[in-house]
């Protein structure tokens, strides 16, 4: 017991370093809109498949935790703790710029405990969203030659909301099962914009900065439902979905003159023109639908797909509608281990997972949708264990993707994010009966 222990108190450290640093700093101009680039609420082993998750019951003998659905907890029997870290290699192009960037950050750490033998709770904190760009657009002001200047609009912003859940799923029957997450969601958008004039440091440049401190809670709800195809073989429906909710907001805003020195440094503030600290506001997240399926034979194979949609268009901020678009996406993908029971073959026990992603998310741009594609693959790695009771695997994922595009004058994203857990099953907080 002193070894699971110790497997709670490292878990309880990781939770309380993700929630410290929830803000993940990325690389991407298009998180400039809404709340960021959303996350799915996915692990590796689902991701790797193009998370695929509303219709994944069981995806092999190892319990997974899967909080797109909470139905899905239901069928968890023991004991599960998932901890992971995650990493992105982004190329960001133009038609005659390229510029690459690597971020890293732990992602995500969930557990989940049976309750009764067809009932389950999970708890856990993974991303919401990521919030960061750096770039500018240099253009001319002036009506004649001898009074035009360059300027620079310099856009920042860094940030992100984290998502911390309790969840808990039931069985009815045989064949129905439901379940629901009370979620809390937390993080700092923070967001500036600044005009500097070049190559004339006496001139009086402008910055305004914007921080809004989001929480506030949300509810994730679903349902699955199983058919018998034959022997060991199922077809799994579900749905999910994450209600209309709204967040409460602490909005800040900062608009400073300062100035530049020859070498191009800024000086510190010496006017400030508006403040505005702590304003409440709120933030109205709209309804999101997930829909999906698979099909599986136990312990050898499993193929899904999953559709998804959300009203993106209703999100404002402080009564102000932010000029989104509705979002629809889908996925594909699957899995395949050769022999579960193999002893000498280890490869066979492996599981191989490949899959597709596509999304067209809520920014539009010079009357262009951004659209996000990817195609998925990862390894379900399984790790030594010293119990008959415990089981030890390690999940590997990688997208290879793009948003947006080069027409248009758009800047395109090439991305390649590698997604890495450890996941433990094991037999706790159990007592165990002698004669």
């Amino acid at each position: 017991m002193n070894n699971k222990l110790k497997y709670v108190y490292v878990a309880c450290l990781l939770a309380i370093s993700a929630g410290a640093n929830a803000q993940t700093t990325v690389q991407s101009p298009y998180s400039k809109f809404g709340l960021g680039n959303l996350r799915n609420s996915v692990l590796p082993q689902q991701r790797a498949m193009g998370g695929i998750s509303t219709g994944i019951f069981r995806s092999s003998y190892i319990n997974n935790i899967n909080m797109q659905n909470p139905a899905s907890y239901a069928g968890i029997g023991l004991t599960t703790l998932d901890i992971g870290a995650s990493g992105s290699l982004t190329t960001l192009k133009t038609s005659s710029l390229s510029e690459r960037n690597f971020n890293s950050s732990l992602s995500h750490v969930a557990m989940a405990f049976p309750i009764t033998v067809k009932s389950a709770l999970s708890i856990g904190i993974l991303p919401y969203s990521d919030l960061g760009y750096d770039f500018k657009n240099t253009v001319s002001i002036g009506n004649s030659t001898d009074n035009t200047k360059s300027a620079d609009y310099i856009y920042n912003g860094e940030g992100g909301l984290s998502k911390a859940y309790l969840g808990y799923g039931i069985q009815f029957g045989d064949h129905l099962r439901l379940g629901a997450n009370v979620e809390y969601l937390f993080g700092n958008l923070i967001q500036s914009r600044a005009t500097e004039f070049v190559d004339d440091p006496g001139t009086f440049n402008s910055r305004q900065q914007t921080k809004n401190s989001v929480y506030g809670f949300n509810f994730s709800y679903g349902a699955q439902y199983d058919f018998r195809l034959g022997n060991k073989t199922s077809l799994v429906v579900g749905y999910s979905g994450s209600s209309s909710n709204k967040l409460n907001s602490e909005l800040s805003e900062y608009t400073m003159i300062y100035s530049k020195d020859s070498q191009g440094n800024a000086n510190s503030a010496f006017d400030t023109l508006a403040v505005v600290e702590n304003a409440k506001t709120k933030i109205n997240l709209p309804l999101v639908h997930n829909f999906g399926f698979s099909v599986q034979k136990e312990n050898k194979w499993l193929v899904g797909a999953d559709y998804r949609m959300g009203n993106w268009s209703k999100l404002a901020i402080n009564n102000v509608n932010q000029n989104l678009q509705d979002t629809y996406g889908f996925s594909v993908g699957g899995q395949f281990t050769p022999d579960v029971t193999a002893i000498n073959g280890y490869f066979k026990r492996v599981d191989y997972r490949l899959g597709f992603t596509y999304d067209k998310t809520y920014v539009q741009m010079n009357n262009q949708d951004i659209k996000q594609t990817a195609v998925t693959f990862g390894l379900g790695l399984p790790l030594s264990s010293y119990a008959r009771s415990s089981f030890y695997k390690m999940n590997i994922a990688a997208e290879v993707g793009r948003r947006g595009s080069l027409g248009n004058g758009l800047i395109q994203e090439r991305y390649v994010n590698f997604h890495l857990s450890f996941m433990l099953n094991d037999r706790w907080f159990q007592r165990f009966k002698f004669d």
